[in-house]
């Protein structure tokens, strides 16, 4: 008889996964800008009962140089419940993670020690050239078929970027997903409506416009990514393209819905040409098409050009630049990282046509310079980026830094890494734990979060 059982942080539904055990560690993607040493993740101890609280406790290092590791994610994760996973007994015990500028595969195992993970594998950009033809990996997650990878551009650094799979088990490249692509060229972030059987795409740039900086001419010639893809999941077909229009620019982090059986999701524009603003839209289903509506604006603030740097000096204003989001497992607070401004902002969203602000707090920024309670300096630089929340939703967890090249376009002095902790209240609000600041080690900024079990962008399910 077979005594196989699936992984206990494997969850069928959102509801279940919301009542599991808290996290005790945090894996982060930390990246050295200079190229000189190795990248790593870190571990950060993320248990307040614990001696070591709000320290890092752990690293893995890579074996090269220059990979500037990005959007990582586990092996598997609670998709493999779904009806049609054909891997259901597979373990959440690898973090695959890519390297952007490198187009590298580092296959992380955490379960001998989650504090002193190792690396099992790494799959040369070769490889992956080979079997899929894609390269500068962006975007894990763990999918009932296997591990989806998106790449920004071909082999050969140019469009159309894409999507390929590897194995749960062996990791191998399988290879590219699209069987037929229709329009869609630029790429960036991924996921999907498992209920509905569809995909979504949004886009960025190939890598000439973004390598080395954000590239103006590119940006104010309306260039850089601007729309949303619709896919047929299962047939792997492009079936609905979005455009935001000219103004819109940078249409990046995507965040569906939990729920299975709710068909629509957000995504976040980084700056309109207008007037600098950041926007959050909300796309849904109208009856047999998806449609698009603008459910958040977020207006630049005026600021005196000689604290900005030179590329937004002439607009007299710092510009909010949501850079990433992140919707808790209820599907009811959207939390939106304004690196610009410093602020983070969270909204209810449990009406997502219509959402409410319900908390902000500021840290760093472009000319707020706000500092921590704990944090020894008194002007932090860099702002809210990227972010995670507990599958409780009662803790978020965000770091400072965006890309390497692009960090020094907006604090010319270089950014400072750190990691801090909000507190969520029960019906809203947010605050700072003021006992949990990492002050991130010289020589590497911090990035990607991930949480110890699973959180609320790495998993999906085919349960209400």
């Amino acid at each position: 008889m077979a005594t196989w059982r699936p992984d206990p942080s494997f969850y069928p539904s959102p509801r279940m996964a919301a009542k599991a055990p808290k996290e005790t560690l945090a894996y982060v993607a930390a990246f050295d800008p200079d190229r000189q040493r190795p990248d790593a993740i870190a571990v950060v101890d993320v248990d307040p009962a614990s001696q070591t609280y709000s320290q890092i406790v752990g690293q893995v290092e890579m074996p090269n140089v220059g990979d500037e590791l990005h959007h990582f994610g586990w092996n598997a994760c609670s998709s493999c419940l779904c009806p049609n996973a054909p891997h259901p007994h597979v373990e959440r015990r690898y973090l695959v993670v890519p390297g952007l500028r490198s187009s590298r595969l580092h296959i992380i195992d955490t379960k001998p020690d989650p504090r002193k993970p190792q690396i099992a594998r790494v799959i040369e950009p070769s490889e992956i050239a080979e079997k899929a033809n894609y390269s500068r990996l962006h975007t894990i997650h763990c999918g009932p078929e296997g591990i989806y990878v998106n790449a920004l551009a071909d082999r050969d650094g140019n469009a159309p970027g894409g999507i390929f799979l590897i194995d749960h088990d062996s990791f191998d490249v399988l290879g590219q997903w699209e069987m037929d692509r229709g329009p869609q060229k630029l790429a960036y972030d991924f996921w999907w409506h498992l209920g509905h059987d569809t995909m979504i795409t949004s886009e960025w740039g190939t890598p000439d416009t973004f390598e080395n900086g954000l590239v103006p001419e590119v940006l104010l010639g309306s260039n850089y990514g601007r729309r949303l893809h619709f896919w047929d999941l299962t047939k792997r077909k492009h079936v609905q393209e979005i455009d935001f229009g000219e103004e819109h620019q940078l249409v990046f982090e995507l965040r569906p819905a939990h729920d299975p059986t709710k068909a629509y999701g957000f995504v976040g524009c980084v700056i309109s040409l207008k007037d600098l603003s950041a926007s959050i839209w909300t796309w849904y289903r109208e009856g047999n098409k998806w449609a698009v509506k603008k459910v958040i604006e977020i207006p630049a603030e005026p600021a005196d050009p000689d604290l900005l740097p030179p590329v937004l000096q002439g607009f007299k204003a710092v510009a909010p630049l949501v850079t990433d989001i992140d919707l808790s497992m209820d599907d009811r607070f959207l939390y939106v990282s304004c690196w610009g401004t410093g602020d983070m902002i969270q909204y209810d969203v449990s009406d997502p046509l219509a959402p409410k602000e319900t908390g902000r707090v500021r840290i760093g920024g472009i000319v707020a310079r706000t500092t921590h309670p704990k944090a020894s300096n008194g002007a932090l630089n860099g702002g809210p980026q990227m972010v995670e929340i507990s599958r409780d939703g009662k803790r978020v967890y965000f770091t400072n830094s965006l890309y390497g090249a692009i960090d020094p376009q907006f604090y010319p002095e270089g950014i400072d890494g750190w990691m801090v902790k909000l507190d969520v209240g029960d019906n809203g609000g947010i605050a700072f734990d003021e006992n949990f600041f990492v002050d991130w080690p010289k020589g590497h900024r911090p990035h990607q979060v991930r949480l110890e079990g699973g959180d609320c962008s790495s998993d999906s399910y085919c349960y209400p």
